[in-house]
């Protein structure tokens, strides 16, 4: 335990010896640097936030596309198929099965 005291005694004597050393104008200075620091910080994360927005928009916005088109195909194929009788095939136009032959 009396290391550990004599070590935590020491560290704090330490940080208040610095920041004695320090004049208030390298306080103010080292406080605006940080200020910047953070502002920038916080610009990059909203640059970030939105580039990763827009490319998720992309990127439903092409998953929605292709689904549509897939879904034309399927209904096409449907239609051709319930057309031509052939069993388990929906008919798109009225929604009805083509009915199994047994």
């Amino acid at each position: 335990m009396t290391i550990r005291t004599k070590a935590l005694t020491a560290a704090a004597a330490v940080l208040m010896l610095g920041a004695a050393a320090c004049t208030q104008a390298e306080q103010d200075k080292a406080e605006a640097h940080a200020e910047t620091a953070a502002d920038k910080t916080a610009s990059a994360a909203s640059q970030a936030g939105e580039v990763i927005e827009g490319g998720a928009m992309k990127a439903a916005q092409a998953v929605e596309s292709g689904a549509g088109k897939v879904a034309d195909k399927l209904e096409t194929e449907q239609a051709q198929a319930a057309a031509e009788g052939k069993p388990g095939a929906i008919d798109p136009a009225t929604d009805t099965r083509v009915p199994a032959k047994h």
